[in-house]
């Protein structure tokens, strides 16, 4: 085996192992743009649920009791009541639930401060429907509340065309109005 050969194997060989790297790199990126997916699928969901089931119960108590489900209907804010201890008012601690998006973040007050939920909150859109399913504003008409939200990761990538963002809808019916 002459120089020659030497250097023309070497050649060779760097360029393979080269394109092996460039592979390997977009790889991980790609792994990493599944990764950000699935986190910000996963908080969706989450906080959905967690929010669907909550707005659901709006106005549950004893029979009799006279205090609204929902008291403040903002576009990223909902106030909802609810009667836990059967005493027929809203008043105890976790009977009124605060959902509210600030800076990014979904947070719920149930009495103990704003704990956050989900971060990377893109947009939080609530509609509030009256009985014939049309918008309404008007906390005493609301018998369902349509939610938008939209998440994306905590750690969004660098390239602006990889930031994968998440909108899920729902539409929850309140079952005690």
């Amino acid at each position: 085996m002459s120089l020659a050969d030497l250097l023309a194997s070497l050649a060779v060989l760097g360029l393979v192992m080269g394109a092996t790297l460039t592979l390997l790199q977009q790889g991980l990126r790609m792994y990493a743009a599944g990764v950000a997916r699935v986190e910000s699928q996963q908080s969706a969901r989450i906080a959905l649920e967690r929010m669907a089931r909550e707005i659901r119960q709006a106005g549950y108590g004893a029979s009799g009791a006279s205090f609204p489900a929902i008291s403040v209907a903002e576009r990223s804010r909902i106030v909802i009541h609810l009667d836990l201890d059967g005493d027929g008012a809203s008043a105890g601690r976790r009977e009124t639930i605060t959902w509210l998006l600030a800076s990014g973040v979904l947070r719920r007050n149930a009495g103990g401060g704003a704990q956050p939920i989900v971060n990377g909150v893109r947009d939080l859109e609530l509609t509030y429907l009256d009985a014939r399913g049309h918008p309404t504003m008007t906390p005493d008409e609301i018998r369902a509340v349509a939610i938008v939200l939209t998440t994306e990761p905590d750690r969004p990538a660098a390239d602006p065309a990889r930031r994968v963002a998440t909108t899920i809808a729902t539409q929850v019916r309140l079952r005690n109005r």
